[in-house]
């Protein structure tokens, strides 16, 4: 599903990125882990196209993504969430989450203008979907307050509705679980295992790593930009190299 090749990224002297290889397949969640600047945001910049690598390539379903900007990249399929978080403020919990419907919309700009039946029907449609995701997150009585009025861990749902928004095959977490509470977190890890019933691959960036030892079939550490561990969780978790790269020798 998303194959990532032999990348390399590099600012100026610093290497952020040394030949990091993996794989994250269809139904499957991966965590990504290492110590604070091991390279974990730069590779998700670069997978979302914010940063172009400048070795390597990636792939989503076997084609290239190589060259194409970040909203070209959720058009084939492709989401994600920040690290911090990235509210629209002024607008509602629903028109937050619309927001991320823009990919599926097919009436077209005379439609709109003239609020044609076409549009109509769209735009109620999208809304029904978009109340259906705050649903699965347990925010539908909430759709309609400003998001920015919302408690931290529910701002933090509500960008993750927004990402799903657009139906992707292919999801990317910057550390979503930072801020929230152990039963945030709980709640958390049982919607990240419902998605990945649906079929969705999942790449994981997480510092909490009981979450990800709950929720990921198999787990990289990266340190110093490259890949020191990779396997299943409770391996990679007690491997010699990461424990050095976490607490040092």
């Amino acid at each position: 599903m998303l194959e990532i090749k032999g990348v390399s990224k590099r600012f100026g002297g610093l290497v952020a990125l040394n030949q990091v290889s993996f794989e994250v397949r269809r139904g499957e969640i991966v965590g990504l882990i290492g110590p604070n600047g091991a390279g974990k945001t730069t590779l998700l910049h670069v997978v979302s196209g914010l940063l172009f690598e400048d070795q390597g390539e990636v792939r989503l379903r076997g084609r290239s993504l190589k060259g194409l900007a970040p909203w070209e990249r959720a058009a084939r399929g492709l989401a994600r969430t920040f690290q911090h978080i990235r509210i629209f403020p002024g607008l509602s919990v629903l028109e937050n989450v619309l927001c991320g419907f823009h990919l599926r919309r097919r009436a077209g700009f005379l439609s709109a203008l003239f609020h044609l039946p076409r549009t109509a029907r769209e735009e109620g449609y999208l809304r029904e979907q978009a109340l259906r995701l705050l649903a699965s997150l347990g925010l539908a009585e909430k759709a309609l307050l400003p998001a920015e009025t919302l408690p931290y861990g529910e701002q933090k749902k509500v960008v993750l509705a927004r990402a799903l928004a657009s139906n992707p095959q292919v999801l990317l977490l910057d550390e979503p679980a930072a801020g929230l509470n152990e039963r945030e977190t709980r709640e958390l890890g049982t919607y990240l295992r419902a998605l990945q019933s649906q079929e969705m691959a999942i790449l994981l960036v997480e510092h909490d790593l009981n979450l990800v030892v709950e929720v990921c079939q198999r787990v990289v550490a990266l340190d110093q930009g490259r890949i020191i561990a990779q396997g299943a969780p409770e391996e990679v978790q007690n491997h010699p190299a990461v424990l050095e790269a976490y607490l040092g020798r």
